[in-house]
């Protein structure tokens, strides 16, 4: 299993579907926190579903496309990160990410999206990684603003949230704000 280290507590390690059922349980159990950002949240009802992301995920990173990793702290399947896109020929990473409501305010998202930003620039030789976050979510937002990335713009009409279009705020660090 591919596996990176961050801290003690805290691992990433590439999707596979022995996840696929923490991945249910977590969704069951917080949905309608998780549904709050993420539209796939209502939609996800079945290990099939998980299992099914997760195949198209490992494809997708064969391909160069993307890298899509869960999050295991003390042990303990806890949420997700990836690199949504990585873009060869502009040399960008899209970070995104979600992670159980049980498990907020731990620093496990800031330690894991400072971690993917170092990694993008050291390990894939990107020269910068973009997050998108709706207007209204706070907790992303803040995080983005923690890592000192660049509020660059704000995009109207970006995404439909549950019946309702949602603008998206763009965060981005290049591999020279880090100088």
């Amino acid at each position: 299993m591919f596996t990176l280290n961050i801290c003690p507590d805290l691992n990433l390690a590439l999707v596979q579907p022995s996840f696929a059922q923490r991945y249910l349980d977590i969704v069951t159990t917080e949905r309608a926190y998780l549904s709050k950002w993420l539209p796939w949240a209502n939609n996800a009802n079945d290990e099939a579903f998980f299992l099914s992301f997760i195949r198209q995920s490992l494809q997708d990173y064969a391909q160069g496309k993307s890298m899509t990793c869960t999050l295991i702290y003390q042990g303990t399947v806890v949420g997700n990160i990836s690199f949504n896109s990585i873009n060869q020929q502009l040399k960008k990473v899209e970070i995104g990410y979600w992670l159980s409501e049980k498990y907020q305010g731990l620093g496990i998202m800031t330690k894991a999206v400072s971690f993917l930003i170092e990694y993008a620039f050291s390990e894939l030789s990107m020269d910068k990684v973009e997050i998108c976050a709706a207007v209204e979510n706070g907790p992303s937002r803040r995080l983005c603003e923690r890592l000192n990335m660049t509020l660059e713009g704000i995009v109207s009409n970006y995404e439909s949230l549950h019946n309702d279009i949602v603008a998206h705020a763009i965060y981005g660090i290049h591999r020279t704000d880090l100088r």
